[in-house]
């Protein structure tokens, strides 16, 4: 199976350049294009190109404040950035590496440079993805570990309180996960873990649902734009999904099969507010939860936002 092609944003006010370098590298990668700064900017963050060749002498917005602003945005801040000029001084190419550019390209292009230079760094921009993914998945299930999950939220949350719209966290535990692995041993534990968080994903259906594993026997799904009701309805279709995967479980005292106990937590986030709140209102009804009997769901009121 082919591999998807990379993206490269072209950023040059004269069309004529743009039409060069599609030439180049059309080939070879999905071309983006735009001939000022701020539609550059705002192409980068929609799409999120793997890199972007960044003409420097632009109306407007230079090259360099496009870069800065890029840099500061931190959906954008780790896309490679390659400038491109007619100006070949020592100083101009220090400012633009300084600036946070990893290369120049100087006018008139050569194709050849061009291809591998941009090549090369599209390699390198592929290991390092590869990488970053390995780093955020969890070992042994393959979902989202707490260190991903810890940056979703951030995201998320800093999006729902500018929104002003809920999120809510249901936060779940295996029942009597000690005794399953004391009586079917470690690899039979594993294998749990696994199969619990296969179900897991197949419940985050929308998009921005995102299931992880938060340690242990422990997992999370982080609901974004849904209300306390709507999670509490995930949260009962999670339970009947668990029941007909019919894990055997000879040793709980609930049930027969694997079960999970489910805590939800759900709030419009305020400026006074961190999101520890909702990871602790999920973490009290999850206690709520294992306490009241297990392989049962705990809510509790959707915490108030406001300013």
């Amino acid at each position: 199976m082919e591999s998807k092609k990379q993206t490269v944003l072209i950023v040059d006010d004269m069309a004529a350049n743009i039409e060069v370098l599609d030439s180049v590298l059309g080939d070879e990668c999905e071309i983006l294009f735009a001939t000022n700064g701020e539609d550059a900017i705002e192409i980068a963050a929609d799409h999120l190109p793997d890199i972007i060749l960044l003409d420097v002498v632009m109306p407007n917005m230079d090259g360099y404040e496009v870069c800065a602003r890029l840099k500061a945005n931190h959906k954008t801040r780790d896309i490679p950035i390659i400038f491109i000029t007619a100006m070949n001084q020592e100083e101009e190419e220090s400012k633009g590496l300084n600036a946070g550019g990893i290369d120049y390209i100087t006018k008139p292009i050569c194709p050849s440079v061009v291809k591998a230079r941009v090549r090369n760094q599209l390699e390198l921009k592929r290991y390092r993805d590869h990488l970053k993914e390995l780093s955020s998945l969890d070992g042994l299930t393959g979902i989202a570990n707490r260190r991903q999950f810890d940056e979703w939220l951030d995201y998320e949350w800093r999006r729902a309180r500018r929104s002003q719209i809920p999120i809510t966290l249901l936060m779940m535990d295996i029942d009597y996960f000690k005794a399953y692995n004391d009586h079917y041993g470690h690899l039979a534990g594993d294998d749990c873990l696994k199969r619990v968080a296969e179900i897991l994903k197949e419940t985050a259906r929308r998009p921005a649902d995102f299931p992880a594993r938060y340690g242990g026997e422990e997992f999370v799904l982080l609901l974004a734009e849904a209300d306390a009701a709507g999670a509490v309805r995930v949260a009962e279709g999670l339970q009947q999904r668990m029941k007909s995967a019919n894990i055997p479980h000879d040793f709980s005292d609930v049930a027969p099969y694997v079960t999970l106990s489910i805590g939800v937590g759900a709030i419009v986030p305020s400026d006074s507010q961190s999101s520890h709140q909702l990871i602790e209102s999920a973490d009290k009804c999850l206690y709520t939860a294992k306490k009241n009997g297990r392989n049962r769901i705990e809510a509790g009121p959707e915490l108030p936002g406001g300013r």
